[in-house]
């Protein structure tokens, strides 16, 4: 497949992907593996074509191929990876990192005793049964699931994408599973990958926030299966207030509660519109000392359409209504395309807004499982900040 030159110093710097405006003449056939070619003539690495808004994913710069040898490599240096920056007691995270770990477009989740595999796409079908063959040989899965993310770039059905997602190894679990995130239990359902019940990539964040619950009124919105919710609690928090828009969701964060012998009683589980819940508190005049806001980065609902770039600084300004003087917003995105400099703004824009004067206490990316490669900026998509009200 032959490149122009603008591709082509990218990936002489090593950068993982060819674009579809890149290639000189016909597009091969996603799937289908390729040795990328500079107008000079210059080889430039084995790659592995596809038909969507990638055109191409490269793999080994040597051109080498793609062979179980070399799988065994990439993922060998993967798991040492991991062994060395997991800590024991923690059953759940990421063991590769796409492009950041030499595998494009695939990502592999370990819970306890499963394998999620996450691909962007079908074109790196091939790869599956060299990833499968390793995993068995060296983790002994009780069960590999395969599912697909495609980015929202991508205008293709995933139903249709083969081989179609769901087990592909072993047997699926009776129940949910139990997995620890530095002891901390949280249930998991990986036959729902990629979103199994909880992120692994925000637990340095919340490790850190560890020592400051204790005594604290927290309000973790957009809050999924409760995840900062049970690590407030654990740390002491007085009084926890838990808000997402699913009833399911808030019901798994109950028994994530429990599986920690809590008793989620005590506390407030809130089945709402993350924005209407805090026009609610504000009515009342309800303050809080901890508030976490996580949202998805695109999100549609009967309530409306959610864009961060659009309205993170209209829920900033929301949530600063309810945030008590000296009380702490901790306000995450996981859009990979806006930059930290961006992400401030729309922070302090919100804040501004609200005339509340702010100090930053954090500014954190993922945990170090998800690394992040120097020649692929994309790789750094976790912008996280803790800043103290006045």
């Amino acid at each position: 497949m032959k490149v122009n030159a603008y591709s082509e110093r990218w990936l002489q710097r090593d950068f993982p992907w060819v674009y579809p405006k890149e290639v000189v003449g016909k597009r091969e056939r996603g799937g289908s593996q390729v040795i990328l070619e500079g107008p000079s003539g210059a080889k430039l690495g084995r790659a592995i074509a596809d038909d969507g808004w990638i055109a191409a994913r490269v793999y080994r710069q040597d051109g080498g191929p793609l062979s179980q040898a070399w799988m065994d490599e990439v993922l060998d240096a993967a798991l040492e990876h991991r062994q060395r920056v997991v800590g024991g007691d923690t059953t759940g995270y990421r063991l590769v990192h796409g492009e950041n770990d030499g595998l494009p477009g695939l990502r592999i989740d370990w819970w306890s005793h499963y394998a999620v595999l996450i691909a962007d796409t079908p074109a790196v079908g091939p790869l599956l049964p060299l990833v499968t063959d390793w995993l068995i040989r060296r983790l002994t899965p009780r069960g590999i699931y395969l599912s697909y993310r495609p980015d929202p770039r991508d205008d293709r059905d995933a139903s249709r994408f083969q081989p179609p997602a769901g087990l592909l190894y072993g047997k699926a679990p009776p129940a949910d599973v139990r997995v620890t995130e530095r002891g901390m239990g949280m249930l998991v359902r990986p036959h729902e990958g990629p979103d199994v019940g909880v992120y692994a990539d925000m637990r340095e964040v919340r490790a850190w926030l560890e020592p400051y619950w204790g005594g604290t009124s927290v309000l973790n919105t957009f809050a999924y299966t409760g995840a900062f919710s049970v690590a407030a609690a654990l740390g002491g928090a007085a009084e926890i207030t838990t808000v997402d828009l699913s009833p399911h969701y808030l019901e798994r964060a109950e028994a994530n509660f429990r599986t920690n012998e809590l008793d989620p009683t005590p506390h407030t589980f809130l089945a709402m519109d993350t924005f209407k819940a805090l026009d609610r508190f504000r009515r009342k005049g309800d303050r809080f000392d901890r508030v976490v806001l996580d949202p998805p980065s695109f999100s549609h609902s009967g309530e409306g359409r959610w864009s961060a770039k659009q309205d993170y600084p209209r829920l900033v300004s929301a949530a600063a209504k309810v945030v008590a003087p000296g009380g702490w917003l901790i306000a995450a995105t996981n859009q990979g395309d806006m930059s930290p400099k961006v992400f401030r703004g729309l922070v302090i824009d919100g804040l501004r807004k609200e005339g509340r004067v702010a100090q930053e206490l954090l500014w954190a990316h993922e945990s170090p499982d998800f690394p992040a490669l120097v020649s692929f900026p994309e790789g750094r998509y976790l912008k996280v900040g803790v800043w103290r009200l006045r």
